[in-house]
């Protein structure tokens, strides 16, 4: 896909949409008052939204007292402080397995990844494939890789597999991976960028560059590989790696069709024609903000843009320190 430069190049302030659609869930307080709260043992804060027709199928075990009238969901400590962590897994891992049983939710068919449960103030898991159900923070690590020739910056961009259960054949962040239970955003980047680019890891560890955390709420709709209606927040760790010409990332496993090397102008072209996965198209969003490819000279809504990239999740982001 590298080409000439488009005679006429997209309109930035345009991009300010994409912004828009990735916080599909509204601002309003007004929206989350009829959402059920998610408790987990031991700490008084919300760790996540569940909206009601999910409470209302879910087969819930007795380890989850439902409150209707205050719209809570509690996990209950079935080893009465002996080991809360073990318990509350074994709790979450009981009703998504009933859930499974009963073929609820359009869960079949995924991997038994787990996530971390982020700000809970020991360990708490949860698979992947039902992190939405319960509405809890989803962390995720993206990697863009670009390189610098003698007519300017280039960025090497994938298209997802056609058989990917999710976003098949969108565009994406050059590499991309949920954060697995038990590791780190930086170690994420280094396994998938072997897996899904075949970048060596040393290559990786040398030449990367943590650039920071966006953070927003999406409000999943049927279509996206999820069940619709869910409210999803997440953060998405964000690293940059320059690379050499001769460094050329290459389809590894099932999840990547091809590479491509776009310039800046290729890629907001395909982003203006929503051909890249939502949460990727924020990334490079980000990724043009920080490297001066979009301005506050050129973009109206450029403050906008950037407080949408970064909104203050609903839920505790780290354990309370006291």
């Amino acid at each position: 896909m590298i080409g000439m430069c488009p005679r006429n190049l997209p309109d930035p302030a345009t991009l300010a949409i994409l912004t828009l659609r990735l916080h599909s869930c509204p601002y309003e307080p007004s929206f989350f008052e009829p959402l059920y709260q998610l408790y987990i043992p031991n700490d008084d804060r919300p760790h996540g939204y569940l909206v009601p027709n999910v409470v209302k199928k879910i087969p819930w075990t007795s380890n989850f007292q439902i409150t209707h009238e205050t719209r809570r969901v509690d996990i209950l400590d079935s080893s009465n402080g002996q080991d809360t962590s073990a318990a509350v897994n074994a709790a979450f891992a009981g009703v998504v397995n009933a859930c499974l049983e009963r073929d609820l939710f359009n869960l079949k068919a995924r991997i038994y990844e787990e996530f971390t449960v982020v700000g809970v103030p020991y360990p708490v898991r949860l698979y992947r494939f039902a992190a939405a159900l319960f509405g809890i923070i989803s962390q995720g690590a993206h990697l863009t890789v670009y390189t610098r020739t003698p007519s300017g910056m280039k960025i090497w961009v994938p298209r997802r597999s056609p058989t990917i259960a999710t976003y098949p054949n969108k565009l994406d962040s050059t590499v991309a991976g949920g954060v697995s239970a038990g590791t780190t955003p930086f170690e994420t980047i280094v396994r998938e960028a072997e897996e899904e680019a075949s970048l060596p890891g040393s290559l990786v560890r040398r030449d990367i560059q943590p650039t920071g955390v966006l953070t927003y709420v999406t409000l999943l709709r049927k279509g996206q590989g999820e069940f619709g209606g869910l409210v999803k927040p997440d953060m998405v760790h964000v690293y940059d790696m320059e690379v050499a010409e001769d460094v050329i990332p290459k389809p590894h496993d099932d999840e990547v069709k091809e590479f491509y090397l776009m310039i800046p102008d290729e890629v907001k072209e395909a982003l203006l024609r929503k051909e890249f996965k939502t949460n990727s198209a924020a990334v490079f969003i980000d990724f043009f903000i920080r490297h001066g490819l979009i301005t506050a000279d050129d973009e109206v809504d450029y403050t906008e843009m950037n407080m949408r990239l970064h909104r203050t999740l609903p839920f505790a982001t780290t354990p309370r320190l006291f």
